[in-house]
């Protein structure tokens, strides 16, 4: 056995059984249709799975690889980017070797769109798709797991327990990353930090880096073993968060002293309106890929989180949204230099538009709605010394 093989992607030669396995379970099945027609299912699910059976294993006999996975739900990807957003777009590119593999290091917002844009961007670019960590906290079930491995994923054991296990789950994590980079020549996308930033504020945890040099071995540095990982920032930026009132309620739980729990299917249902929910424009940026072992941006974890977090937030696209929800906090500083950045925009409309928005949610939770679409500013201008 691989000593990667209980996180690791699944091969091609393992992708037709998955597939079927996943057909076969009466979860996924029952997931799907409560999320595709909620109501019909309730009513008569008896006559629906066979139905969503049958179109399933049809669209199966033409899926042999993880690629012809991966292109069947690369059209269903593009159609919902269509159908959720203003318009995706991305920057950053054409200034990487698309001969050479990346650790594509990029905030979190969302669970599932943040690593299926960068992916839809290098589809577009014409270049290979990568491996996406995820935590097993989202893989409960047993056709989670599936789902997610078949589609070119990795495991994170955040679950387990103990000082021992935890360290030898993070050497197994951490060589696994640096073995698909080094030697299987395949990307990497990995999350800034633990969880998402709900409230806006994008950090790279100095824990995660630490995490990836755990398997330099013993004659490299730490900025030898973080230079061979060719480590990219990358930004995600949506105009408007799907989830914002349900991240406010989770900030606004806590900042009260209340203890958050979540409940048996939040984060499917938060994956899933992420996924459907309106999201205004889109824009992916990739930064400068950090490869210089003498720079002094890789002596230590604290120096090159503040690199890569200097890259994040520079290079992060704000848009109108972001810009009036600074404005409604009462700023002012670098804020017509931000608004600059969008000369023909109608900010009349704009404010009314947001504030629309906000209405609609719980009073409670408005401040710090509006503290989370600002907080890129904030960054953006310190970043950039003025906007």
């Amino acid at each position: 056995m691989s000593e990667f093989d209980d996180i690791r992607p699944y091969n091609d030669s393992e992708v037709p059984a998955v597939i079927a396995r996943l057909i076969a379970s009466p979860e996924f099945i029952d997931l799907l249709l409560s999320r595709r027609a909620p109501l019909l299912s309730k009513i008569c699910p008896w006559l629906l799975r066979p139905l969503l059976r049958r179109v399933l294993t049809k669209a199966a006999k033409k899926m042999h690889t993880v690629a012809d996975l991966q292109s069947y739900l690369t059209i269903s990807l593009k159609a919902l980017v269509a159908k959720t957003t203003d318009g995706f777009s991305f920057s950053g590119l054409d200034k990487l070797d698309p001969a050479k593999s990346y650790l594509f290091l990029s905030n979190h917002r969302d669970i599932a769109m943040d690593p299926a844009m960068v992916n839809l961007a290098l589809i577009e670019s014409g270049l290979d798709t990568l491996r996406i960590a995820i935590g097993d906290n989202l893989l409960s079930k047993p056709f989670a797991s599936d789902l997610m491995r078949v589609n070119r994923s990795f495991i994170v054991k955040r679950s387990v327990v103990g000082r021992r296990d935890k360290l030898n789950a993070l050497k197994n994590l951490s060589g696994y990353i640096r073995h698909s980079i080094t030697q299987d020549g395949v990307s990497i996308w990995i999350a800034q930090r633990e969880g998402r930033a709900k409230d806006g504020q994008d950090r790279t945890e100095t824990a995660l880096l630490k995490m990836l040099a755990l398997s330099r071995s013993k004659e490299q540095s730490f900025a030898e073993a973080s230079g061979e990982l060719a480590i990219v920032p990358v930004s995600i930026s949506y105009e408007y968060d799907p989830c914002d009132v349900d991240k406010g309620r989770e900030l606004f739980a806590k900042q009260n002293g209340q203890e958050y729990i979540k409940q048996e299917f939040e984060d499917l249902d938060t994956i899933q309106k992420g996924l459907v929910g309106y999201k205004g424009r889109v824009h992916v940026a990739f930064g400068k890929a950090f490869t210089d072992e003498s720079s002094d941006q890789l002596e230590n974890a604290d120096k090159l989180a503040v690199a890569i977090d200097q890259q994040v937030y520079s290079q992060y696209k704000l848009f109108p949204s972001n810009i009036i929800a600074y404005q409604l906090l009462g700023n002012t500083e670098g804020l017509e230099q931000a608004k600059a950045l969008w000369p023909d925009c109608d900010w009349f409309d704009v404010e009314a538009s947001f504030k629309s928005r906000l209405s609609a949610a719980p009073r409670d939770y408005r401040t710090i709605i509006t503290e989370s679409y600002a907080a890129p500013v904030f960054n953006y201008c310190q970043a950039t010394q003025g906007c």
